[in-house]
């Protein structure tokens, strides 16, 4: 059987993964990744740089390419089967990286590589690998070391529960309403609503906790009980909050012993908290000065909050009855305060950003901005709505360059995680084994409405302001110019920087 999962010479084959593909896939590359670091740190293996990532880093990039498209499948079109085939190999891989980052022996080989052999990339990276060793527990002994690697594990697993728990609880969430329930609804959403019944085969109107369809009826619906019904469902999702009929999703527990694993993994570390150890590889030096900045930035809008609440709170009194809101209340009442004082509607702008005239300002701009070309291209995709595109630059010789490509999935359904985000098919990278350059591939991944009735897709402004926001992320990782796959793009990066 030929497995999608094993062919690296191009884009992934996302319309071939198939759940029985995990399995022997990541088994393979696990056993090739354990051979090559009993390769390298063997004692007469001479520690390089070169060396070390001629054998193990195109080992491990291998696993990490075939796991990060699984990973990605599961987020973007769960399925039963996909994720039990997820969660078999999980703890296999985890087990893996947890053992390669606490290796005694490869720490050893990189401690003895001298940094001035290297470039700056490669310094960088050396630096940022010696510092991860020890956040990984390679100066941990004995019984230490066996609990860290059992906690890492622990909390691979607690990770993904939860994360499958608030996706299932979103997803079982659904609320048939009446029309007369929706006065104030944008039609399109009305019309999503509609059609979303009718593929059940129910009547009436079908509400969800997806965004498209949640934050409308927040913003938008006159009745207050619908929106407290919808709020309720959405604030306590995946809690011990919810109904018992949801109870099967409740993460307290999971949340509970992850935060006492972090504390655990903490202090076996040596440091007093997670806080403390979570900072290490960020810009910020200590969880005091986090707290101090956000004390000092709360102080400093606080008289402007407070001057916005009392604007609305005599807004609602005054103009729609309602002298004592809730919290299902406040967008609804910021909407209708826009509306009257700045004649402003957040549907009705949304007319003016077609998805197609939004992506094509974006694009614009960046093409303005990088001196590139963007253009849709073609490539294997896990839905319908998936679209692909390339990156390009005239080189000084007059020759199209390709510079990274990337998928853009811009639409919220059923099996796809909430939220939007942008993450690494491949890095750039100037790869050991052939010398030659890797172009960097990305997923930007958004949860905007559909179209209705076979119209573009209409976004809100803040749909547009996520959307630019996440390209931003991509246009890291894609117009890097660093040639060391650690350090390019987004990665080796301080996460509070690159956010």
């Amino acid at each position: 059987m030929n497995n999608p999962l094993l062919s690296f010479e191009a884009l992934p084959h996302f319309d071939q993964i198939g759940p029985e593909h995990v399995a022997p896939a990541i088994e393979q590359l696990l056993a090739e990744a354990n051979a090559a670091l009993e390769t390298v740190t063997a004692p007469d293996f001479v520690s390089s740089w070169s060396g070390i990532a001629v054998v193990l880093d195109v080992a491990t990039e291998r696993l990490s390419r075939a796991w990060g498209s699984v990973s990605h499948l599961n987020s973007v079109a769960d399925t039963p089967e996909l994720r039990a085939a997820y969660n078999v190999a999980l703890p296999k891989v985890t087990e893996f990286y947890t053992r390669l980052g606490a290796d005694e022996r490869l720490y050893a080989k990189y401690r003895a590589i001298n940094p001035e052999t290297l470039n700056s990339e490669q310094r960088q990276a050396l630096k940022n690998a010696l510092r991860n060793f020890v956040l990984g527990g390679a100066d941990l002994k004995g019984a230490d070391r066996e609990r860290f690697a059992t906690i890492a594990e622990r909390q691979a697993y607690l990770s993904q529960k939860f994360s499958e728990n608030a996706l299932d609880a979103t997803d079982a969430f659904a609320y048939f309403a009446e029309e007369d329930a929706l006065d104030g609804l944008p039609e399109d959403v009305k019309q999503t609503a509609r059609n979303a019944a009718q593929a059940d085969g129910k009547e009436g109107f079908k509400l969800t906790l997806k965004m498209p369809c949640y934050l409308p009826v927040m913003q938008f619906a006159s009745s207050s009980a619908l929106r407290q019904t919808l709020y309720r469902a959405y604030v306590t999702r995946a809690s011990d909050q919810a109904g018992t009929d949801l109870s099967q999703f409740d993460n307290t527990d999971i949340i509970n012993e992850l935060l006492a694993l972090r504390l655990e993994e903490a202090k076996l570390l040596g440091y007093p908290n997670f806080g403390t150890l979570s900072v290490v590889p960020k810009m910020a030096d200590s969880p005091e000065q986090v707290v101090v900045f956000l004390r000092d930035l709360a102080q400093r809008a606080r008289p402007f909050a407070e001057q916005d609440l009392a604007d609305l709170r005599r807004f609602a009194k005054e103009q729609l009855n309602l002298p004592e809101p809730h919290a299902w209340d406040w967008p609804y009442i910021s909407e209708k305060l826009k509306e009257a004082r700045y004649a402003f509607n957040e549907q009705e702008v949304k007319q003016y950003f077609p998805l197609p005239r939004v992506l094509a300002g974006l694009f614009n701009i960046v093409q303005t901005l990088f001196e590139v070309s963007i253009r849709e291209d073609h490539a294997p995709v896990w839905h319908e709505s998936v679209r692909f595109f390339r990156i390009e630059r005239v080189t000084t010789q007059g020759d199209t360059e390709l510079i990274g490509q990337f998928y853009l999935d811009p639409q919220a359904r059923n099996g796809k995680r909430g939220g939007a985000w942008m993450d690494d098919v491949r890095a750039r990278w100037l790869r050991p084994d052939t010398q030659q350059l890797q172009t960097p591939v990305a997923h930007l991944v958004c949860n905007f409405a559909s179209g209705v009735n076979g119209k573009p897709a209409l976004l809100t402004h803040d749909d547009v302001t996520t959307l630019f926001h996440e390209f931003g992320h991509g246009l890291h990782h894609m117009l890097t110019q660093v040639n060391e796959r650690d350090v390019s793009g987004i990665s080796g990066v301080e996460w509070d920087a690159v956010e």
